[in-house]
């Protein structure tokens, strides 16, 4: 009687996971990370455990037979990847209006340092202007005749007045213009991006707006700006914040200019004076959708109308 119930009960249990849909995106969300390596991908034997119920098995010889099962299929490794869920959030209420899904090799990449400091050092050494310039012995104007006679003086040996020990030659060794930047990969320096983006995510450091940061109208300036900042809690007490917009300084000159007068707040670049330090130096980015989705996508070639290939979906946030 207790192995017909065991029986039973496991029967109910195989066909409940049967029925789980884990191809849904929302069902592997919620379920962990799942790896079968160096195991071969078979069903489960439901057709097998309704034999043995049917036959009313001896309870000392309850067997179960699935070798015919695990000879058939090649060994192959699956894994369910986990999309990421963000929620899109209003500006500048932060009210949450959807959720969108990322693909784990945009927004879930592993750390990795030693690419981070390579794109750091990258942007460095691009930002150094190298226009030093100093005048060598060589380049100062004057005459090249010898001061005085090499032997007789019984002073030390010199040669004209444009030497570097002398007041008014030329510097010894002094800098020249020169070019600091160094070179990196495209898809190195792209990767540095999703890198830097998803350690923000990872920390809980990444708020994804769904609408353009902009003012209410002209009347409002810097006060507005700091009040939005202190009631979001991204100020300077908390670490202060990065805003990045997909609108270029160019086409909206104005909120940049508002947005410096409360720089201890915070402060904010379009998308195309943001870099990986950038995303590193202040306690959270603010970002655009669109922004983010150009950062994630950075030198790859994807537009946005193909938003579809991030993972990028967007659906109303019913569950907020």
């Amino acid at each position: 009687m207790a192995h017909t119930s065991a029986s039973q009960n496991l029967l109910c249990l195989v066909r409940g996971v049967k029925r789980l849909n884990i191809a849904d995106p929302l069902m592997q969300c919620l379920a962990p990370r799942l790896t079968r390596p160096f195991a071969a991908q078979a069903d489960l034997p439901v057709s097998d455990i309704v034999k043995e119920i049917n036959a009313g098995l001896d309870t000392s010889s309850p067997t179960i037979s699935t070798s015919t099962q695990s000879t058939s299929s090649p060994t192959n490794s699956h894994i369910l990847e986990t999309p990421v869920l963000k929620t899109l959030y209003s500006w500048p209420d932060l009210e949450p209006q959807k959720f969108a899904w990322y693909k784990p090799e945009y927004l879930d990449v592993p750390m990795r340092r030693d690419i981070l400091h390579r794109a750091v050092i990258y942007e460095a050494d691009a930002t150094r202007q190298g226009t030093a310039s100093t005048k060598w012995r060589f380049d100062v104007h004057g005459s090249n005749r010898k001061l005085y006679a090499q032997k007789g003086t019984g002073r030390a040996r010199v040669r004209d007045k444009k030497s570097p020990i002398r007041r008014g030659g030329g510097v010894a060794f002094g800098p020249k213009p020169r070019d600091f930047s160094s070179e990196l990969q495209r898809k190195v320096y792209s990767q540095a991006f999703r890198i830097a983006l998803s350690y923000r995510q990872r920390k809980g450091e990444l708020v994804v707006l769904n609408n353009g940061i902009k003012l209410p109208s002209e009347d409002i300036g810097a006060r507005w700006l700091n009040n939005v900042f202190e009631a979001n809690n991204w100020g300077k007490e908390h670490g202060r914040s990065l805003l990045v917009t997909n609108t270029l300084e160019s086409e909206e000159p104005r909120i940049f200019e508002e947005m410096d007068q409360v720089g201890e707040h915070g402060v904010i670049k379009d998308i195309d004076d943001v870099d990986v330090k950038d995303l590193l130096e202040t306690g959270r980015v603010v970002i655009e959708k669109q922004a983010l989705f150009r950062l994630l996508t950075k030198y790859l070639g994807i537009r946005y109308a193909d938003r579809d290939l991030v993972g990028l979906e967007d659906r109303p946030a019913t569950y907020v």
